[in-house]
């Protein structure tokens, strides 16, 4: 087997097995006042919360942590986690640009609805290639 093919495969099995416990999603829109953010954190069937670290994680019993390492999303699944919770935080982002008066309800309308329509699309591609891209 030369290199470049063992590289593949290499890269193949990690990522069958590669489990993602967390995504995180930020935005922000520039306007005429200043910034709007919004952020967005999904973590997935995880014993570990944001509040903690690796003391606690540490800190759980052999079994939890048995089952943390078995759980998590596939490659795959993140993908399409990443892609839900980014076009949540993109509408979310809008919405309090909006509301904090940076850019028109025109201007937010059209935003969320190519977001929408993009999100939409990326989404299809995803789902029909299987989710190897």
């Amino acid at each position: 087997m030369d290199k470049k093919e063992a590289v593949k495969k290499a890269i193949e099995n990690v990522k069958a097995h590669l489990r993602i416990t967390k995504v995180v999603c930020t935005r922000s829109v520039k306007g005429r006042y200043g910034d709007s953010y919004a952020g967005f954190s999904a973590a997935w069937d995880t014993i570990q919360d944001d509040a903690g670290g690796s003391a606690d994680l540490a800190e759980t019993q052999a079994e939890d942590q048995d089952r943390a390492n078995h759980q998590g999303m596939t490659l795959r699944e993140s993908k399409i986690a990443a892609l839900i919770l980014g076009m949540q935080a993109d509408v979310a982002a809008h919405d309090h640009a909006v509301a904090g008066g940076n850019i028109t309800s025109a201007q937010h309308d059209e935003a969320v609805k190519t977001i929408r329509h993009n999100y939409s699309r990326l989404m299809a591609d995803l789902i029909g290639d299987g989710g190897n891209g």
